[in-house]
């Protein structure tokens, strides 16, 4: 047996929001965001970006929420429910509805303009087409050149530092040197990006489901266990993956089979379904750091204690 070993249950949902429902929220979501934000800051992409995004994601949720309760999306009122100024609103609704505007993210950082620009410029590639090292600083065309063609405001050595964290570019001497002549990701990463996004945005909605609404729960459960050693996590992750596989014969077929049985249901009557397994372990300090901030005094103990969540 674990040291200490929780499963949790699901609490009853609340049918009312108050101060407390979103202080409660707000707290647990700094929690939520921490993985996202290492995700997006190794990917290249700052805060200023990813709060531009998020404006549309609360209004195209707020809209769903508006008409799911029967109320007409009007812009007050989408402005009102997510928050969103009526003039974001407006114009985010003006373009989702030209039908020529290319869907293309707003707000590419700085990092990635400079290489794109590097990489597509004539003034900054060999006659081949690929792009041409560049020196750091002085006449002609230059890294630090490059740089202030796209901002006058950020310094050069400050873009320099972050493309070669992103492992964009290297140093071989006073040149800058492209790691890469290609800015687009591969198939692969592109795959697995899409399918990283559809398991955790099902898990969460999962998750949302039961802490906000009534009626039949989803599955949505876990294991949790402290004090372990290395050799400890090691078996545990062995035996996690054995599950794993048991339970992906057994789903399968069965879907597999429902699939089949289902073949003449009218689209309209049609569900989808996802079902999967993770397991992640880390140092406990790492947990505690990230925690702290949103935590409240009173959970942050040095002993584990069990959690009831949906």
């Amino acid at each position: 047996m674990p040291r200490k070993t929780s499963v949790p249950a699901a609490p009853t949902a609340t049918s009312h929001v108050g101060e407390d429902h979103a202080a409660l929220a707000l707290r647990e979501a700094v929690v939520l965001m921490a993985p996202v934000a290492r995700w997006l800051l190794r990917s290249g992409v700052p805060y200023t970006a990813f709060a531009d995004l998020l404006k549309s994601v609360f209004v195209d949720v707020a809209r769903a929420e508006l008409e799911g309760a029967g109320h007409k999306a009007t812009f007050s009122a989408l402005s009102l429910l997510s928050g969103v100024h009526r003039k974001d609103v407006r114009k985010l609704e003006g373009e989702a509805s030209d039908p020529t505007r290319e869907g293309a993210p707003r707000g590419v950082p700085l990092p990635s303009q400079v290489f794109t620009r590097w990489l597509t410029a004539r003034r900054y590639r060999l006659r081949d087409g690929s792009p041409k090292p560049l020196p750091r600083s002085g006449s002609g065309a230059t890294f630090e050149s490059l740089a202030r063609e796209l901002s006058q405001d950020v310094h050069p050595r400050t873009v320099l530092d972050e493309l070669l964290r992103l492992g964009l570019v290297q140093l071989d001497g006073d040149l800058v040197v492209p790691a890469s002549a290609s800015f687009t990701p591969s198939r692969r990463l592109d795959e697995l990006t899409t399918l990283f996004a559809a398991n955790a945005s099902d898990h969460i909605a999962a998750a949302v489901h039961n802490l906000t609404l009534g009626g039949k729960r989803f599955l949505e459960q876990s294991v949790f266990a402290d004090g372990l050693s290395d050799a400890s996590i090691e078996r545990l992750r062995a035996k996690a993956v054995a599950a794993w596989l048991a339970a992906f014969e057994t789903m399968v077929a069965e879907a597999t089979q429902r699939v089949e049985d289902d073949a003449d249901i009218e689209a309209e009557s049609q569900h989808r379904m996802r079902f999967g397994v993770y397991f992640y372990s880390e140092p406990q300090g790492d947990r505690k750091a990230a925690s702290s901030a949103s935590a409240p005094a009173a959970a942050r103990r040095r002993k584990p204690i069990k959690r009831r969540s949906p």
